[in-house]
């Protein structure tokens, strides 16, 4: 399990911060960004493997 550290961000037991999961569905996504979001996949796909499918690391 992960603390927060001096800055307010969670590291991992090394003292590492801890880096952003994709684990978020995309169906979740499209409550916030609209049912457009990530068109073409399943609601029930995870971020992580829509963005290997787009050949991209992060939404930004």
């Amino acid at each position: 399990m992960s603390k927060a550290g001096l800055d307010n961000r969670h590291r991992n037991h090394d003292g590492e911060i801890s880096h952003k999961h994709g684990n978020t569905l995309i169906g979740t996504l499209r409550k916030i960004y609209g049912q457009s979001f990530a068109a073409g996949y399943p609601a029930t796909d995870k971020l992580s493997d829509v963005l290997l499918h787009l050949n991209e690391t992060s939404l930004s």
